[in-house]
Parts: C-alpha cells; sequence; structure tokens
C-alpha cells in the first residue's frame, strides 16, 4: 500500500506546474511526504509550507526536515484549511495542492467554501489550486472568492 500511495503522490507532484522561485502550499500535508517530493524534483528551488489539522502529523513532518534533501526548503504548521491564514509578513504562495481534504473534494461543502476563501486571501492573484481526482489532479476555480 505504501508503494501505491507513494507513486500515487509522485505522479501528483510530476503533475504539478511548478516553476523555480514558487511559494507551493501543500494543504492536508500529514508527514510530509508530497511537499518533500516537491522540493526534491524542483531541486530546492520552491518553498513549500505544508499544513495540517493534526498536531502528530505536522510534529511527524517537522522531525523529517532534518533528513530532507534541501531543509531550508520546506516547512510545516499546524493548521486547518478552512481557518488558515498567511503570518504576519508571510508572503501569499503562488500554488496550491490538496490530496485527500474533505473540505476541498465535495465531502465537507459548507468547509470547503469557507477553506476556499481563506486559501485564496493567502494565494497571489494567479495562483492556482489542485486536488486530486483528476489524472492524476484537478484544478479548482478561485475566481470571485474573497475572504
Amino acid at each position: 500500500m505504501a508503494q501505491a500511495s507513494s507513486r500515487r503522490l509522485m505522479e501528483i507532484a510530476d503533475a504539478l506546474p511548478l516553476s523555480p522561485g514558487m511559494r507551493v502550499l501543500e494543504i492536508g500535508c500529514g508527514p510530509g511526504v508530497l511537499a518533500r517530493l516537491i522540493v526534491e524534483r524542483m531541486q530546492g528551488e520552491v518553498f513549500v509550507l505544508g499544513i495540517d489539522r493534526s498536531a502528530k502529523a505536522i510534529a511527524v513532518a517537522r522531525a523529517k526536515i532534518q533528513h530532507a534533501a534541501y531543509p531550508t526548503a520546506l516547512a510545516f504548521r499546524e493548521a486547518e484549511a478552512e481557518g488558515f491564514q498567511l503570518a504576519e509578513n508571510e508572503a501569499p504562495y503562488d500554488l496550491a495542492v490538496a490530496v485527500r481534504v474533505g473540505a476541498l473534494d465535495g465531502r465537507h461543502p459548507e468547509a470547503g467554501r469557507m477553506a476556499l476563501r481563506r486559501l485564496r486571501a493567502a494565494l497571489t492573484s494567479q495562483a492556482r489550486l489542485f486536488i486530486d481526482g483528476g489524472n492524476p489532479l484537478r484544478e479548482i476555480p478561485l475566481t470571485g472568492l474573497t475572504d
């Protein structure tokens, strides 16, 4: 199962429209596997912030930073998508990605509406949001949303 999951996350990382210098927000990062794959794929030329509502998942992700190929290109924060806000003086993100996040895949519509408003406020005007469920991703439109 872990191998299938890793292969799927590698396909997702490969499908993202990444470019050097991007700031990427991973929503529902769990232990940080996808965040590390994105940074490795881009050879440290991006910055990825992973957020998750689980304190345990964030603790695991943070513990693994020291073993990452590009540790300064990664950060993790305990936060839920529907309550996420940029920290003071934190630059907005250029791209967001979520895998198996109920607030964004339709399982929790009210949380999804709140999450999309919060995420839009944390992303640049040209940012794009991708979730799993396509081949392997699908894009969620961000137009018309405000905080």
